[in-house]
């Protein structure tokens, strides 16, 4: 197999912990300038992109400007800094449990993403941990969904990134999350859920339907009180929003899920009350580039188990 040779390193630094967009001009296209090329490809528009490169915001390899009529080469990357979202701070911390020359292991707070995406871009764990470590190579090894809190790891080394990564794929992760959702003393626990979830583009929620199963999710009741529950859910597979499904699934949906069961209005930027009541609790692996085993947990705690009326109340 013919190995893919790897980018060149990018002419600029990252921006408040975000790296600069970067765009190879596609072999076989045949524009005449690169801005023509950027401008049907990029959806910022004509007027933004004519904007950059009079202001020389655009750069190739060697960190020259790339001018309006500069000639389209196959091949070619060029790179320039994204305008930043307005966003709203997500005003809790995110701490980090542990760091050695590999790894930074973090536990994110509720409504914090993980990696630059959409509407969130410097309000991220990994562009803050960046900012706040003084790490500029830091990459995720993994994805925590924005609204889900717990723990999350990510790498130091580029070159090593590849080998965590691998751990979440080959399934080599021990992981274990905690719910607080609806008690059904009529729910037999515990027990394994295995279904077919698919997530479609543009589609907010995911849905099970029928086929070879590719989610796979165990399910314990911890305690209960009243009409409220604390589950251990281990998932065996990492489907878009697998957890919340199959909980939905059994009729105990996670408190403040606005997807599941049905999807409700979107939650108001700068509005933090009433968090997804979903930690991710453990996770356990034998590191792959030191052969150390490390096991992290959490620290945080599900308002809707310590403190109800506080979290009910928003």
């Amino acid at each position: 197999m013919r190995r893919r040779t790897p980018p060149p390193p990018s002419p600029l630094p990252q921006r408040d912990g975000v790296d600069p967009v970067r765009v190879r001009l596609p072999i076989g296209d045949a524009w005449a300038t690169v801005r023509d090329h950027l401008v049907a490809r990029l959806t910022a528009g004509a007027e933004v992109i004519d904007g950059l490169l009079e202001a020389g915001r655009i750069v190739d390899a060697a960190g020259r400007p790339v001018t309006r009529d500069m000639a389209y080469v196959p091949g070619m990357f060029v790179w320039f800094h994204r305008e930043l979202p307005d966003e709203e701070r997500v005003p809790f911390p995110i701490d980090v449990l542990y760091r050695d020359e590999h790894v930074v292991v973090a536990d994110k707070p509720h409504f914090l993403a993980t990696t630059p995406r959409g509407g969130h871009v410097a309000e991220t764990a990994l562009a803050r941990l960046r900012r706040q470590l003084g790490i500029p190579t830091l990459g995720a090894a993994h994805r925590l969904d924005r609204l889900t809190a717990g723990l999350v790891m990510f790498t130091v080394r580029p070159e090593e990134r590849g080998a965590y990564q691998s751990l979440f794929r080959d399934r080599q992760v021990a992981k274990e999350y905690e719910a607080v959702a609806p008690y059904d003393p009529a729910l037999p626990l515990p027990r394994t859920l295995r279904s077919r979830i698919v997530k479609e583009r543009g589609v907010l929620a995911a849905r099970e339907i029928e086929g070879e199963p590719n989610a796979i999710s165990r399910i314990e009741l911890l305690e209960h009180r009243d009409e409220r529950a604390r589950y251990r859910l281990t998932p065996s597979t990492g489907q878009t929003h697998q957890l919340r499904v199959h909980m939905s699934a059994l009729g105990v949906p996670i408190l403040g899920d606005p997807l599941y069961p049905v999807v409700t209005d979107p939650i108001a930027s700068g509005d933090f009350r009433r968090p997804l009541q979903l930690l991710a609790r453990v996770l356990e692996f034998t590191d792959p580039v030191t052969g150390c085993e490390h096991r992290f947990v959490s620290s945080r705690v599900l308002r809707a188990w310590s403190s109800y009326d506080e979290w009910d109340a928003g």
